[in-house]
């Protein structure tokens, strides 16, 4: 079943699952060399910061990719140079990075008492963080439209390397301070660009000016649903410094299980390029046995991945994150049961997700991740403990969302959508970009 689906990754993404590989591996090697050298207040500190970063971040920039990535496939297939959705797409990045900024910066000392237990330096390392993600995502959405896949997973190698070699030296140096292993995430990114920015220059060339209707058509819809998307998966963490400021050893024994769990999530990213193609043609074509079919199989793929990893965390996620990342004795076997249910509901999600814009909804799924969060909200109001009440969250938010999608998709569309462009597309960044 699985290998069916990498049959229609298209050639060349093999290096872009790697890339991805070695991302969630230094996902897991950041946050565990840095719950083993900062205090439990620190690595709560980086913890809201990680999270803020892959959900507000990932969530505004990835869109952005996506659509940079589809517009330099279709003016290459014409022949002409990518350089002009380049310059659209970076007017596009900049203008949103300077809007997180100016919130970043304005709301400073509400972020470092709230969020970052007094720390003022978090802010500009947060603020550090956005702008790398700004410009790694630009880039990559040329390599991804360009097909250059090796360049597009040596980049993301290069970050994940380096993130790993820059914690480690950290650790090992007895660095104790939550701004350096923040700015980690400042400093990979920025280098990986720098070191793959060869083949974008030389492919920029010049041409006709991209009208910025076909940049924007779509992207605030994307946006959107990408946002939610992150606050679903991401948002309980930042929810359990907000609900309990004091309760520091609960959001770094958080951030610690949702990396273990979200397993599945980073081995669904490598076989999710293939979904929207695939989905997309069969829905182009008018194709319905094979658009449910292939919905089906895929399904069943991402159910076996999350129950497998649901079952193996649930068993073991609480004497992993101690000897893993060194968090505190808070959170048990029925913890991990919770947020294991809630992934692959969320699982299920993307899929479906998926399926709602190869048949061109993409209002539906804004609708649906809308609905989801807001569901979310509701489900974290009962005066529940803390760790409780942000794991009901999760898993209602995934629920909800999954349910109204496939209501949604029993709505078909009199006129089938042409297929859109593949491009990479990681399931979940909590870890990294991944």
């Amino acid at each position: 079943m699985i290998g069916r689906l990498l049959r229609l990754v298209p050639a060349g993404t093999l290096p872009v699952g790697i890339g991805l590989a070695v991302v969630g591996l230094a996902a897991y090697v950041h946050l565990a060399l840095a719950g083993h050298n900062l205090t439990a207040a620190d690595y709560s500190s980086l913890s809201v910061l990680w999270s803020v970063v892959f959900t507000i971040g990932i969530g505004v920039f990835f869109p952005v990719e996506q659509e940079v990535a589809r517009l330099v496939a279709a003016r290459h297939s014409r022949g002409l140079p990518p350089g002009p959705v380049l310059a659209r797409g970076t007017a596009v990045a900049v203008a949103v990075l300077g809007l997180l900024l100016l919130l970043t910066l304005g709301s400073a000392d509400i972020l470092t008492d709230r969020l970052f237990g007094g720390d003022p330096a978090m802010v500009p390392a947060l603020a550090g963080s956005l702008v790398a993600l700004a410009v790694t995502h630009t880039t990559r959405g040329v390599l991804s439209g360009l097909r250059r896949f090796r360049w597009y997973g040596t980049q993301l190698g290069l970050d994940g390397g380096l993130r790993i070699g820059l914690v480690a030296a950290l650790a090992a140096t007895g660095v104790d301070s939550p701004v350096a292993y923040a700015l980690v995430l400042v400093v990979a990114p920025l280098v990986a660009v720098a070191l793959t920015a060869a083949p974008v220059a030389r492919a920029v060339g010049r041409g006709p000016a991209v009208p910025w209707r076909p940049l924007l058509r779509g992207l605030t819809l994307l946006t959107i649903s990408s946002l939610l998307a992150q606050v679903v998966v991401n948002i309980g963490v930042i929810n359990v410094r907000l609900l309990d400021p004091a309760d520091v050893a609960t959001a770094g024994a958080l951030l610690s299980a949702l990396v273990l769990v979200r397993i599945p999530l980073f081995v669904f990213g490598s076989m999710q390029a293939a979904l929207l193609p695939g989905l997309s043609t069969a829905a182009a074509t008018g194709d319905e046995p094979a658009f449910r079919a292939l919905l089906r199989r895929s399904l069943a793929v991402v159910t076996a991945l999350g129950a497998l990893g649901g079952i193996f965390t649930a068993l073991t996620g609480p004497w992993l994150v101690r000897a893993l990342f060194d968090t505190p004795d808070v959170l048990g076997h029925g913890d991990f049961a919770w947020l294991s249910a809630a992934t692959l509901a969320y699982l299920w999600a993307m899929v479906l997700g998926q399926a709602l814009l190869a048949r061109g909804r993409h209002r539906a799924q804004a609708v649906a991740w809308t609905i989801g969060v807001a569901a979310l909200a509701v489900a974290t109001l009962p005066p529940l403990p803390v760790a409780l009440r942000v794991e009901l969250g999760y898993t209602v938010g995934s629920v909800v969302a999954t349910a109204i999608m496939i209501t949604l998709l029993r709505r078909r569309r009199a006129t089938p959508p042409a297929p859109p462009v593949a491009a990479p597309m990681p399931a979940t960044t909590s870890g990294g970009t991944p």
